[in-house]
């Protein structure tokens, strides 16, 4: 079932890419954020209330209630830097770097959580790098002599939201233990909230608010709600899998939002794209056996 639900969180946030680079077109990055935030915290709310949860939030311990807010903090960290880097950078190249998150999870998950290191975790582990390794080498090579700055601007990003989002996962894992997989999802989103629009208020862009086009508020709302259902997958996933599969699994997001990125963004693909998500294929195909 772990395997089901981290594939549907893929799914979903495969739509979330391509739908947030739409809507945050000629849109502060960060507002975009707390815009879309304000969709995904209802909807966490809304799955808390379905399930009778509700009751549940106030009884959380603190252990992992303090968990779960440094979860929170990491991931808007994590979000800040990514939807800046596909603001300036190409779907099809900031999604796979910042899914390099994906290596650093499995590390983590085994000198943290102590989760078995068996050959596949690891083999599949290994290819999904070697696929994201060739298409970071493929930009830099495409982009040296052009928009250099650009460039390293938005792969640097990328890497700080892969790092961020390394951290994600390994605190909410342990923030989760004994707590519903809803309630810890929109414990989380609060957190998420605050910080953006805390963002927002000191960088005094929310004036921007009524500037912002019906097409880019439709599209940041759809965005949202994609991260939405992306995070109640994850998370249940998450609260009954091992961390080591489920986040490989999820992340193969990668792979759905770069054809979306094609079809619907008519991104150009590339002999070392298409190398790059068979390779990220694979290695996902490894962790779901």
């Amino acid at each position: 079932m772990s395997i089901i639900l981290a594939l549907l969180a893929a799914l979903f946030a495969s739509f979330t890419a391509i739908l947030a680079k739409i809507g945050i077109e000629d849109v502060d990055s960060n507002l975009a954020t707390a815009v879309r935030t304000i969709v995904v915290v209802i909807m966490a709310y809304i799955m808390v209330m379905m399930t009778g949860q509700t009751e549940n939030i106030m009884e959380v311990s603190t252990k992992s209630f303090i968990f779960l807010v440094l979860s929170g903090l990491t991931t808007g960290l994590s979000w800040l830097a990514f939807f800046k880097a596909i603001q300036i950078g190409d779907v099809s190249k900031v999604v796979p770097i910042d899914k390099a998150s994906v290596v650093l999870t499995i590390l983590l998950s085994f000198l943290v959580l102590r989760e078995p290191a068996t050959m596949p975790v690891v083999a599949g582990g290994v290819i999904i790098s070697i696929g994201t390794f060739v298409l970071i080498g493929k930009d830099k090579k495409k982009k040296q002599k052009k928009k250099v700055f650009n460039t390293k601007s938005y792969i640097f990003l990328a890497i700080m939201s892969a790092v961020f989002a390394a951290l994600t996962n390994i605190l909410a894992k342990i923030g989760i233990e004994d707590v519903d997989s809803n309630v810890a999802t929109f414990i989380r989103t609060v957190v998420i909230i605050i910080f953006a629009w805390g963002i927002v208020f000191f960088q005094g862009t929310v004036k921007k608010l009524t500037k912002i086009s019906r097409k880019s508020y439709i599209f940041l709302i759809l965005s949202g709600a994609a991260t939405g259902f992306s995070w109640l997958c994850y998370f249940a996933a998450l609260a009954i899998g091992k961390v080591s599969i489920v986040n490989p699994i999820d992340k193969f997001s990668v792979v759905l939002t770069m054809i979306l990125s094609f079809i619907i963004l008519k991104e150009k693909p590339t002999k070392s794209t298409v190398a790059g998500a068979v390779l990220i294929t694979i290695g996902t195909g490894l962790l779901i056996l």
